[in-house]
Protein backbone atom coordinates (compact mmCIF):
# COMPACT_ATOMS: atom_id res chain seq x y z
CA UNK A 1 0.00 0.00 0.00
CA UNK A 2 1.11 3.44 -1.25
CA UNK A 3 1.15 5.21 2.52
CA UNK A 4 1.54 8.66 0.29
CA UNK A 5 -0.98 8.06 -1.90
CA UNK A 6 -3.56 6.84 0.89
CA UNK A 7 -2.69 10.29 2.75
CA UNK A 8 -4.07 12.07 -0.79
CA UNK A 9 -6.53 10.74 -0.51
CA UNK A 10 -7.98 10.30 3.25
CA UNK A 11 -9.16 13.02 5.46
CA UNK A 12 -8.85 13.55 9.14
CA UNK A 13 -11.73 12.73 11.91
CA UNK A 14 -12.16 16.24 11.70
CA UNK A 15 -13.66 16.33 8.43
CA UNK A 16 -15.02 13.07 8.94
CA UNK A 17 -17.45 14.70 11.68
CA UNK A 18 -17.81 17.82 9.35
CA UNK A 19 -19.31 15.61 6.63
CA UNK A 20 -21.94 14.67 9.20
CA UNK A 21 -22.75 17.76 10.21
CA UNK A 22 -21.57 16.86 13.83
CA UNK A 23 -22.35 19.50 16.61
CA UNK A 24 -18.61 19.53 17.99
CA UNK A 25 -17.09 19.77 14.52
CA UNK A 26 -15.25 23.21 15.44
CA UNK A 27 -14.57 22.19 18.99
CA UNK A 28 -12.78 19.26 17.41
CA UNK A 29 -10.48 21.37 14.95
CA UNK A 30 -9.57 23.43 17.46
CA UNK A 31 -8.65 20.24 19.62
CA UNK A 32 -7.06 18.91 16.92
CA UNK A 33 -4.92 21.56 15.38
CA UNK A 34 -3.25 22.22 18.80
CA UNK A 35 -2.94 19.13 19.82
CA UNK A 36 0.81 18.98 19.29
CA UNK A 37 1.02 21.93 21.85
CA UNK A 38 -1.12 20.07 24.89
CA UNK A 39 1.61 17.32 24.11
CA UNK A 40 4.61 19.35 24.57
CA UNK A 41 2.85 20.61 27.86
CA UNK A 42 2.08 17.07 29.05
CA UNK A 43 6.17 16.22 28.00
CA UNK A 44 7.71 19.48 30.21
CA UNK A 45 5.59 18.24 33.47
CA UNK A 46 6.09 14.34 33.18
CA UNK A 47 8.45 13.74 30.62
CA UNK A 48 6.12 12.23 27.73
CA UNK A 49 7.60 11.45 24.38
CA UNK A 50 6.05 12.82 21.63
CA UNK A 51 6.22 13.61 18.00
CA UNK A 52 8.22 17.26 18.52
CA UNK A 53 7.78 18.96 15.40
CA UNK A 54 10.17 21.64 13.80
CA UNK A 55 7.97 24.30 13.65
CA UNK A 56 7.94 27.54 11.48
CA UNK A 57 5.79 29.90 9.74
CA UNK A 58 4.23 28.90 6.55
CA UNK A 59 5.68 32.36 5.52
CA UNK A 60 8.92 31.20 6.58
CA UNK A 61 8.85 27.90 4.36
CA UNK A 62 7.18 30.15 1.03
CA UNK A 63 10.07 33.10 1.66
CA UNK A 64 12.86 30.12 2.30
CA UNK A 65 13.94 32.03 5.21
CA UNK A 66 17.45 31.44 6.93
CA UNK A 67 16.33 29.68 9.30
CA UNK A 68 14.18 27.52 6.68
CA UNK A 69 17.35 26.96 4.69
CA UNK A 70 19.61 25.93 7.38
CA UNK A 71 16.90 23.18 8.74
CA UNK A 72 16.51 22.32 4.92
CA UNK A 73 20.93 21.76 4.47
CA UNK A 74 20.90 20.15 7.99
CA UNK A 75 17.60 17.93 7.73
CA UNK A 76 16.36 17.64 4.44
CA UNK A 77 16.60 14.30 3.28
CA UNK A 78 14.71 13.41 6.03
CA UNK A 79 11.49 11.70 6.17
CA UNK A 80 8.52 14.24 7.54
CA UNK A 81 4.97 14.70 7.81
CA UNK A 82 4.52 18.31 6.90
CA UNK A 83 1.33 20.08 8.62
CA UNK A 84 -0.27 22.98 7.70
CA UNK A 85 -2.05 24.41 10.40
CA UNK A 86 -4.10 26.83 9.63
CA UNK A 87 -4.23 30.39 12.18
CA UNK A 88 -8.07 30.78 11.34
CA UNK A 89 -10.56 28.82 12.76
CA UNK A 90 -12.78 28.47 8.80
CA UNK A 91 -9.51 26.83 7.31
CA UNK A 92 -8.85 23.59 6.46
CA UNK A 93 -5.23 21.59 8.27
CA UNK A 94 -3.57 20.28 5.51
CA UNK A 95 -1.10 17.45 5.41
CA UNK A 96 1.24 14.97 3.72
CA UNK A 97 3.56 12.31 5.15
CA UNK A 98 5.78 9.79 3.86
CA UNK A 99 8.14 12.08 1.72
CA UNK A 100 11.59 14.04 2.73
CA UNK A 101 11.55 17.61 3.74
CA UNK A 102 12.93 18.18 0.64
CA UNK A 103 10.71 16.92 -1.91
CA UNK A 104 7.38 17.77 0.52
CA UNK A 105 8.18 21.18 -0.59
CA UNK A 106 6.65 20.49 -4.10
CA UNK A 107 3.32 19.52 -2.33
CA UNK A 108 3.48 22.71 -0.19
CA UNK A 109 3.68 24.87 -3.05
CA UNK A 110 0.99 22.86 -4.73
CA UNK A 111 -1.18 23.55 -2.21
CA UNK A 112 -1.80 27.78 -2.88
CA UNK A 113 -2.06 28.71 0.69
CA UNK A 114 -1.80 32.37 1.50
CA UNK A 115 1.53 31.12 3.92
CA UNK A 116 0.36 34.05 6.27
CA UNK A 117 -3.05 31.94 7.22
CA UNK A 118 -1.01 29.14 8.01
CA UNK A 119 2.01 27.47 10.04
CA UNK A 120 4.15 24.77 9.34
CA UNK A 121 4.95 21.58 11.53
CA UNK A 122 7.66 19.60 10.37
CA UNK A 123 7.15 16.26 12.30
CA UNK A 124 9.98 13.02 12.39
CA UNK A 125 8.57 10.78 10.00
CA UNK A 126 9.64 6.87 9.78
CA UNK A 127 7.60 3.92 7.15
CA UNK A 128 9.56 1.12 9.73
CA UNK A 129 6.68 1.38 12.69
CA UNK A 130 7.03 -1.60 14.98
CA UNK A 131 3.27 -0.99 16.79
CA UNK A 132 1.22 1.66 17.01
CA UNK A 133 -1.70 2.02 19.14
CA UNK A 134 -5.14 3.70 19.77
CA UNK A 135 -6.67 3.84 22.80
CA UNK A 136 -9.39 5.75 25.60
CA UNK A 137 -8.63 5.84 29.39
CA UNK A 138 -11.90 6.60 30.71
CA UNK A 139 -13.16 5.21 34.55
CA UNK A 140 -13.49 1.97 33.47
CA UNK A 141 -9.86 1.27 32.28
CA UNK A 142 -7.79 1.24 29.22
CA UNK A 143 -9.52 0.23 26.00
CA UNK A 144 -8.17 0.19 22.44
CA UNK A 145 -6.27 -1.82 19.87
CA UNK A 146 -2.58 -2.44 18.96
CA UNK A 147 -1.49 -3.73 15.69
CA UNK A 148 2.26 -4.18 14.35
CA UNK A 149 3.40 -1.34 11.84
CA UNK A 150 1.47 1.63 10.72
CA UNK A 151 -0.13 3.66 12.53
CA UNK A 152 -2.75 4.52 9.60
CA UNK A 153 -4.04 1.02 9.54
CA UNK A 154 -5.90 1.96 12.93
CA UNK A 155 -7.17 5.25 12.26
CA UNK A 156 -7.96 4.75 8.44
CA UNK A 157 -9.05 1.02 8.97
CA UNK A 158 -6.76 -0.17 6.11
CA UNK A 159 -3.98 -2.87 7.28
CA UNK A 160 -2.32 -5.81 4.99
CA UNK A 161 -0.30 -8.78 6.90
CA UNK A 162 -1.78 -8.37 10.91
CA UNK A 163 -4.93 -7.38 11.83
CA UNK A 164 -5.81 -4.71 14.90
CA UNK A 165 -6.22 -6.62 18.58
CA UNK A 166 -8.17 -5.30 20.78
CA UNK A 167 -6.94 -4.58 24.34
CA UNK A 168 -7.99 -3.83 27.95
CA UNK A 169 -7.12 -2.75 31.16
CA UNK A 170 -9.90 -2.70 33.83
CA UNK A 171 -7.66 -1.27 36.65
CA UNK A 172 -7.03 -5.02 37.66
CA UNK A 173 -6.10 -7.10 34.99
CA UNK A 174 -4.40 -6.42 31.08
CA UNK A 175 -6.26 -8.42 28.18
CA UNK A 176 -4.96 -8.37 25.04
CA UNK A 177 -6.52 -11.40 22.54
CA UNK A 178 -3.02 -12.73 20.28
CA UNK A 179 -1.28 -15.45 20.47
CA UNK A 180 1.23 -16.80 23.52
CA UNK A 181 4.61 -15.06 21.92
CA UNK A 182 2.94 -11.80 20.53
CA UNK A 183 0.50 -11.49 23.80
CA UNK A 184 3.48 -10.95 25.62
CA UNK A 185 5.45 -8.39 23.52
CA UNK A 186 2.08 -6.68 23.00
CA UNK A 187 1.10 -6.55 26.65
CA UNK A 188 4.91 -5.50 27.39
CA UNK A 189 4.50 -2.47 25.45
CA UNK A 190 1.33 -1.37 26.36
CA UNK A 191 2.38 -1.78 30.59
CA UNK A 192 5.28 0.44 29.10
CA UNK A 193 3.14 3.42 26.89
CA UNK A 194 0.15 3.30 29.66
CA UNK A 195 3.20 4.09 32.30
CA UNK A 196 3.78 7.15 31.15
CA UNK A 197 -0.02 8.47 31.91
CA UNK A 198 -0.01 7.45 35.46
CA UNK A 199 0.96 10.60 37.29
CA UNK A 200 1.01 9.55 41.09
CA UNK A 201 2.35 13.32 42.33
CA UNK A 202 -0.80 15.68 43.02
CA UNK A 203 1.14 18.55 42.38
CA UNK A 204 1.64 17.67 39.09
CA UNK A 205 -2.00 16.38 38.38
CA UNK A 206 -3.06 19.47 39.69
CA UNK A 207 -0.49 21.37 37.17
CA UNK A 208 -2.03 19.56 34.08
CA UNK A 209 -5.39 20.10 35.52
CA UNK A 210 -4.56 24.05 35.42
CA UNK A 211 -3.06 24.21 32.07
CA UNK A 212 -5.01 21.28 30.29
CA UNK A 213 -8.33 21.30 32.13
CA UNK A 214 -6.89 17.40 32.80
CA UNK A 215 -8.32 14.78 34.23
CA UNK A 216 -7.68 11.07 36.02
CA UNK A 217 -9.02 7.97 37.32
CA UNK A 218 -6.55 5.64 39.14
CA UNK A 219 -4.01 8.14 38.94
CA UNK A 220 -3.69 7.65 35.13
CA UNK A 221 -4.11 10.73 33.00
CA UNK A 222 -7.94 10.32 30.90
CA UNK A 223 -8.26 11.13 27.36
CA UNK A 224 -8.11 9.91 23.61
CA UNK A 225 -3.98 8.51 22.85
CA UNK A 226 -2.24 7.73 20.00
CA UNK A 227 1.02 6.24 20.13
CA UNK A 228 3.40 4.75 17.43
CA UNK A 229 6.90 3.21 18.30
CA UNK A 230 9.94 2.52 16.27
CA UNK A 231 13.56 0.97 17.12
CA UNK A 232 15.09 4.53 15.79
CA UNK A 233 12.43 7.11 18.09
CA UNK A 234 11.63 4.41 20.41
CA UNK A 235 7.47 5.59 22.01
CA UNK A 236 6.15 8.60 20.53
CA UNK A 237 2.63 9.43 21.42
CA UNK A 238 1.25 11.17 18.38
CA UNK A 239 -2.39 12.70 19.52
CA UNK A 240 -4.21 13.58 22.69
CA UNK A 241 -7.62 14.52 22.38
CA UNK A 242 -9.66 15.76 25.36
CA UNK A 243 -12.93 15.71 23.19
CA UNK A 244 -12.78 12.29 21.86
CA UNK A 245 -12.24 11.01 25.38
CA UNK A 246 -15.62 12.52 26.90
CA UNK A 247 -17.06 11.15 23.63
CA UNK A 248 -16.14 7.46 24.83
CA UNK A 249 -15.89 7.78 28.54
CA UNK A 250 -18.54 4.93 28.65
CA UNK A 251 -16.61 2.87 26.03
CA UNK A 252 -15.27 -0.85 27.37
CA UNK A 253 -13.67 -3.12 24.72
CA UNK A 254 -14.50 -6.05 27.18
CA UNK A 255 -18.42 -5.81 26.06
CA UNK A 256 -18.02 -4.28 22.81
CA UNK A 257 -15.69 -6.60 20.90
CA UNK A 258 -17.00 -10.67 21.42
CA UNK A 259 -16.29 -12.71 19.01
CA UNK A 260 -18.97 -13.89 16.48
CA UNK A 261 -19.58 -17.96 16.29
CA UNK A 262 -23.15 -16.75 13.54
CA UNK A 263 -24.01 -18.21 10.74
CA UNK A 264 -24.99 -17.06 7.21
CA UNK A 265 -25.85 -19.69 4.43
CA UNK A 266 -23.83 -22.04 6.65
CA UNK A 267 -20.66 -20.17 7.06
CA UNK A 268 -19.15 -18.15 9.73
CA UNK A 269 -18.75 -14.20 9.77
CA UNK A 270 -16.75 -13.02 12.85
CA UNK A 271 -15.27 -9.77 14.15
CA UNK A 272 -15.63 -6.44 16.18
CA UNK A 273 -18.30 -4.16 17.43
CA UNK A 274 -17.79 -0.61 15.86
CA UNK A 275 -20.60 0.43 17.84
CA UNK A 276 -23.66 -1.30 19.10
CA UNK A 277 -27.41 -1.90 18.57
CA UNK A 278 -29.58 -4.43 16.42
CA UNK A 279 -31.10 -3.42 13.36
CA UNK A 280 -32.95 -5.88 10.28
CA UNK A 281 -32.61 -5.24 6.63
CA UNK A 282 -31.56 -6.09 3.03
CA UNK A 283 -27.44 -6.18 2.31
CA UNK A 284 -26.17 -3.76 -0.58
CA UNK A 285 -22.97 -4.60 -1.07
CA UNK A 286 -20.84 -1.33 -2.05
CA UNK A 287 -17.22 -1.45 -3.81
CA UNK A 288 -15.52 2.03 -3.79
CA UNK A 289 -15.55 2.41 -7.23
CA UNK A 290 -19.37 2.17 -7.40
CA UNK A 291 -20.28 4.01 -4.81
CA UNK A 292 -21.27 7.18 -7.41
CA UNK A 293 -24.00 4.73 -9.26
CA UNK A 294 -25.03 2.91 -6.81
CA UNK A 295 -28.89 3.12 -5.86
CA UNK A 296 -28.47 2.40 -1.86
CA UNK A 297 -31.79 2.62 -0.80
CA UNK A 298 -32.88 3.99 2.89
CA UNK A 299 -32.02 1.72 6.15
CA UNK A 300 -30.02 -0.95 3.87
CA UNK A 301 -27.25 -2.24 5.44
CA UNK A 302 -24.04 -1.62 3.61
CA UNK A 303 -21.04 -4.08 3.78
CA UNK A 304 -17.92 -3.22 2.10
CA UNK A 305 -14.53 -3.68 2.28
CA UNK A 306 -13.30 -0.80 4.32
CA UNK A 307 -15.16 2.51 4.65
CA UNK A 308 -13.78 5.86 3.40
CA UNK A 309 -15.07 9.28 3.01
CA UNK A 310 -16.65 9.30 -0.08
CA UNK A 311 -19.33 6.33 1.79
CA UNK A 312 -20.20 9.02 4.33
CA UNK A 313 -23.72 9.84 2.33
CA UNK A 314 -24.18 5.61 2.05
CA UNK A 315 -23.32 5.63 6.38
CA UNK A 316 -25.89 8.08 6.59
CA UNK A 317 -28.69 6.71 4.48
CA UNK A 318 -27.88 2.81 5.90
CA UNK A 319 -29.43 0.82 8.82
CA UNK A 320 -25.89 -0.53 9.73
CA UNK A 321 -22.44 -1.10 8.57
CA UNK A 322 -20.56 -4.39 7.76
CA UNK A 323 -16.60 -3.92 6.96
CA UNK A 324 -14.11 -6.57 6.55
CA UNK A 325 -11.51 -4.30 7.61
CA UNK A 326 -11.62 -1.91 9.96
CA UNK A 327 -11.30 -1.47 13.82
CA UNK A 328 -12.72 -0.18 17.00
CA UNK A 329 -11.40 3.21 16.79
CA UNK A 330 -11.08 4.06 13.12
CA UNK A 331 -12.26 6.99 12.30
CA UNK A 332 -14.93 4.96 10.38
CA UNK A 333 -16.38 3.82 13.65
CA UNK A 334 -16.29 6.74 15.51
CA UNK A 335 -18.44 8.40 12.64
CA UNK A 336 -21.10 4.96 12.90
CA UNK A 337 -20.84 5.48 17.04
CA UNK A 338 -21.97 9.57 16.36
CA UNK A 339 -24.39 8.45 13.68
CA UNK A 340 -25.91 5.87 16.33
CA UNK A 341 -25.28 3.41 13.44
CA UNK A 342 -24.71 -0.41 14.15
CA UNK A 343 -21.34 -1.06 13.10
CA UNK A 344 -19.28 -4.68 12.66
CA UNK A 345 -15.82 -4.50 11.66
CA UNK A 346 -12.89 -6.61 10.74
CA UNK A 347 -14.99 -9.69 9.60
CA UNK A 348 -12.19 -10.10 6.87
CA UNK A 349 -14.90 -11.91 4.44
CA UNK A 350 -18.56 -10.32 4.90
CA UNK A 351 -18.18 -9.04 1.06
CA UNK A 352 -17.50 -12.81 -0.13
CA UNK A 353 -20.10 -14.25 2.40
CA UNK A 354 -22.98 -11.89 2.22
CA UNK A 355 -24.93 -11.27 -0.85
CA UNK A 356 -27.07 -7.91 -2.17
CA UNK A 357 -30.47 -8.27 -1.44
CA UNK A 358 -29.83 -10.69 1.71
CA UNK A 359 -32.09 -9.81 4.57
CA UNK A 360 -30.23 -10.05 8.16
CA UNK A 361 -30.50 -9.28 11.33
CA UNK A 362 -27.42 -7.19 12.51
CA UNK A 363 -27.02 -7.67 16.76
CA UNK A 364 -24.53 -5.48 17.34
CA UNK A 365 -24.76 -5.73 20.56
CA UNK A 366 -23.93 -9.50 20.66
CA UNK A 367 -21.76 -9.51 17.62
CA UNK A 368 -24.26 -11.93 15.94
CA UNK A 369 -25.50 -11.79 12.26
CA UNK A 370 -28.23 -13.99 10.96
CA UNK A 371 -30.98 -14.40 8.23
CA UNK A 372 -33.96 -12.42 9.69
Amino acid sequence: MDITKLYQTQVSLTEWLEKIGHPDTAAMRIEDNNKRERLKIIKQIIDLPFDEPTQFSAREVADQSPGFQEFLKMRGHELCALRLIPLKSDLPKLRMRGQSVRDVLVWFAEQKIDPNNYKADFVPHTDENKWSTIFVVNENGIFGEIIRGGHHQLTQGFYTDHQPVAFSFDWNEWHCDTDDSDNREALEHLRAITDYLKVTEKAKQKLLDEKLNAEFAHDYLLGYFETVTTDEFGIWFIDYNRILGKMYDDFSVAQSTQTTTKIISQQTISGQIGNPGIVRGKVRIVELENIATTDFKENEILVCDMTTPEYISLMQKSAGVITNRGGILSHAAIVCRELKKPCLVGTKNATAILKTGDEIELDANKNIIKNS
